[in-house]
């Protein structure tokens, strides 16, 4: 029996369903509803398949719900198999014709406009531990759509392993070839996401 280690970048995957107007059934949500990763469903999901479970997460240690759910996270998948990290926030200055499109403005000491870029990327972490532990699994499962793990799917073929890609939208061609089957979240939907209320709007979901 072949082992099947499973890798969640979650800071990709809880963005997978944010633009999705239907749910699982493809009726329509509700104006004050909408999808997001349930952390019981994704974990009961992968577990099925899965040897082992990895998670990741990037948390805002200044923002309490942040701090809050990454010890959520922490009680799902265990201490030896959750990895988090703060937040890094990268200033983008504001160019002219820009304003208009772009939200939550602040403007620096100097009077200068700009917005800031949360960024946590996990590629590192998640390449080094599927290095580490490559004599453990003959399956690796991914949860990510980031071009990023290209390199590193192409490294462990090469190593005899078998790549299974668990992806949203639209990826590069070099990211689909690098893996040996390619799932659409679409298909998983069902298994691993909610309905829950708008932040700030009335009512109820199921």
């Amino acid at each position: 029996m072949e082992d099947f280690f499973s890798f969640i970048d979650f800071g990709n995957v809880n963005r997978w369903f944010n633009k999705d107007v239907q749910d699982w059934d493809n009726r329509p949500l509700p104006k004050e509803s909408r999808l997001s990763v349930d952390l019981q469903k994704l974990k009961n999901f992968s577990d099925i398949f899965s040897d082992k479970v990895r998670c990741y997460y990037g948390r805002d240690p200044k923002n309490k719900k942040s701090v809050g759910f990454s010890y959520v996270m922490l009680k799902f998948f265990g201490k030896r198999n959750f990895v988090d990290k703060d937040l890094q926030k990268i200033k983008h200055y504001i160019e002219p014709g820009e304003k208009e499109t772009l939200k939550l403005i602040q403007t620096d000491d100097d009077g200068k406009d700009y917005v800031e870029i949360r960024k946590c990327n996990f590629d590192v972490e998640i390449s080094v531990d599927t290095i580490k532990m490559i004599q453990h699994y003959d399956t690796f499962c991914l949860f990510s759509g980031d071009a990023d793990f290209v390199y590193l799917n192409n490294f462990l073929r090469k190593k005899g392993k078998k790549i299974i890609l668990i992806k949203a939208g639209h990826i590069t061609t070099k990211l689909r070839n690098s893996a040996d089957l390619v799932v659409n979240a679409q298909k998983i939907k069902k298994h691993i996401a909610k309905i829950e209320q708008r932040p700030g709007k009335p009512g109820l979901c199921g």
